[in-house]
C-alpha cells in the first residue's frame, strides 16, 4: 500500500488500550502513519470501557494489548462484544502465542467479536494494514470481508424447483502438488445458479439439504455433472485428474444410495480410481455400521475414499484408523496460519505424520499464504488446496488456468 497517498482510514476513530506508556505511543504512531483521525488511548479494559460508554461517536477499532492490570484483554474482548461498542478489534500481545489463538478461536466460535485478527509485538506496519484490510475493503489495496452472518437458507420447495431445473452445477477447486506444483486433482463444490441471485455458495442452501430425501437426487445430479466433465477434459487432452466429490452422512449410510451412485459411474465409462468420495469424521458416526459397510464396499469397487476436515470431531484419529481411507484432508483450521501458529503447527504435523506412517496421500486444506505452503511442504504434505493456488471455477476454466498457472505453480513448488 502507498502510504504517501490519503489512507482508506482518513479521520476514522481508534482506541489504543495499553498499560506501557512506550508501547502505547508506538502503535500510536504506526495508526497517525496509516492517517486515522482521532486516536483514543487508555491504560487498561477499565479505563478503555469508560471511554467508549461515554463518547458520543462510534469508534472504528480498538487495538488492544493481552496482558494488563485491571482488566486483561481477553475480558475486554468479551466486555466489548457484549456492549458492542466497536466495529473492530485487533489484539496484539508479546506473550505466548497461544494465548493469541484463545482470541482467534473465540472469534472463530462468535463472529460478533469483530476481531480483524492478532498480531505479536513488536507491531509492523506492513501485518497491521493487511488485517485492517479486512474491515470491510475500503482501502484500494484491500479485499472486501467477508460477512458475518450466515445467508439466508431457501426453502426445500425452492431448492426441489431448482433442481428440476437443472440450476445446481459444480465450480472446481484444484488440488495441486507440493512436489513439483502440478495438478494432481479438483474438488467437486457445489453451486447453485439462481436465476435472479445469481451464483450462489453452498451456505445458501445445504443446511437445508441435510437431512432430506432430496439430498440424494442433489448429489446424484451433481456426480452426473462432474462424470461428463472428467470426460470433456480427457477428450481436451487433459491428464488424468481425481476428482473429489462431498457425501453426506445419510448418503453414506444408504445402501440403496450407494447402488445408484455406483451404478451412475459405472455407466459412464469413468474409472473408480478416478473419483474420490470425501465424508466427514461426524458423518461417519453418525450411523457407523451402515457407514462403514458401505466404505468397505467403495473401496472393493476401486473408488478413492477421503475424510474431509480431518481434525475437527473428537475422534479425528480412532476413526481414521478403523476406516479404509486412501486420502486424509486436514481442515483448514489447522493449517491456515500454521507457521505463525505454535498449536496449529503441532495438530498439522501430527496429522501429516499419520497420514505418511499409514501410507495415505495427505491434503491440506484453506492454504491461503507462501508461508503456510512452505511449511506443509518442509513437513512432507502431499497436495494443497485453498486460495493461494485458486479458488472454484467453473469445468470451461480449469484448462486455461492449467496453461495460465503452471510457471507460477511449479515456481511455489521449488521456492526457497
Amino acid at each position: 500500500m502507498d502510504h504517501s497517498a490519503p489512507s482508506s482510514w482518513t479521520g476514522r476513530r481508534v482506541l489504543v488500550v495499553e498499560d506501557s506508556v512506550v508501547q502505547r505511543g508506538y502503535l500510536v504512531g504506526l495508526l497517525r502513519q496509516l492517517e486515522f483521525g482521532e486516536i483514543l488511548e487508555a491504560g487498561d479494559g477499565n479505563e478503555a470501557l469508560q471511554i467508549l460508554e461515554h463518547g458520543t461517536e462510534p469508534v472504528f477499532l480498538v487495538l488492544t494489548d493481552l496482558e494488563m492490570p485491571g482488566m486483561d484483554g481477553i475480558e475486554l474482548t468479551c466486555q466489548l462484544r457484549e456492549r458492542r461498542l466497536t466495529e473492530n478489534l485487533i489484539v496484539v500481545s508479546a506473550r505466548d502465542p497461544r494465548l493469541l489463538e484463545i482470541i482467534e478461536s473465540m472469534a472463530c466460535e462468535d463472529a460478533s467479536i469483530g476481531l480483524l485478527g492478532t498480531l505479536l509485538k513488536p507491531v509492523q506496519l506492513e501485518p497491521l494494514t493487511q488485517l485492517l484490510c479486512k474491515a470491510g475493503g475500503r482501502g484500494k489495496d484491500c479485499a472486501p470481508a467477508a460477512p458475518s452472518t450466515l445467508p439466508p437458507q431457501a426453502t426445500l420447495e425452492e431448492l426441489a424447483r431448482a433442481l428440476a431445473n437443472n440450476e445446481f452445477l459444480p465450480h472446481f477447486q484444484p488440488k495441486v502438488a507440493m512436489a513439483n506444483g502440478q495438478l494432481k486433482g479438483v474438488e467437486a463444490l457445489a453451486r447453485w445458479q439462481h436465476p435472479q441471485r445469481g451464483l450462489l455458495s453452498p451456505a445458501h442452501f445445504i443446511d437445508t439439504l441435510e437431512g432430506t430425501p432430496l439430498m440424494a437426487d442433489f448429489t446424484l445430479a451433481l456426480v452426473q455433472q462432474v462424470l461428463q466433465r472428467m470426460l470433456d477434459w480427457r477428450q481436451a487432452g487433459l491428464p488424468p485428474l481425481t476428482v473429489s466429490v462431498n457425501l453426506s452422512a445419510e448418503n453414506l449410510a444408504d445402501r440403496s444410495f450407494i447402488d445408484r451412485l455406483t451404478a451412475q459411474v459405472m455407466a459412464s465409462g469413468v474409472a473408480p480410481s478416478s473419483l474420490v468420495w470425501e465424508v466427514t469424521e461426524t458423518s461417519v458416526m453418525r450411523q457407523l455400521s451402515q457407514a462403514l459397510t458401505n466404505m468397505g464396499r467403495l473401496r472393493l469397487m476401486g473408488f478413492g475414499l477421503a475424510m474431509d476436515d480431518f481434525g475437527i470431531g473428537y475422534s479425528s484419529m480412532q476413526q481414521f484408523a478403523r476406516c479404509p481411507f486412501t486420502e486424509l484432508k486436514i481442515d483448514r483450521a489447522f493449517v491456515n496460519g500454521a507457521a505463525q501458529w505454535p498449536n496449529r503447527h503441532m495438530v498439522l504435523k501430527s496429522a501429516l505424520d499419520l497420514g505418511q506412517s499409514l501410507g495415505v496421500a495427505t491434503v491440506a486444506e484453506g492454504v491461503e499464504t507462501e508461508e503456510d505452503w512452505k511449511l506443509l511442504r518442509d513437513l512432507g504434505c502431499d497436495m494443497a488446496q485453498g486460495y493461494l493456488l485458486s479458488r472454484p471455477m467453473p469445468a470451461e476454466a480449469l484448462v486455461g488456468w492449467m496453461r495460465q498457472d503452471r510457471r507460477r505453480l511449479r515456481a511455489l513448488a521449488g521456492s526457497e
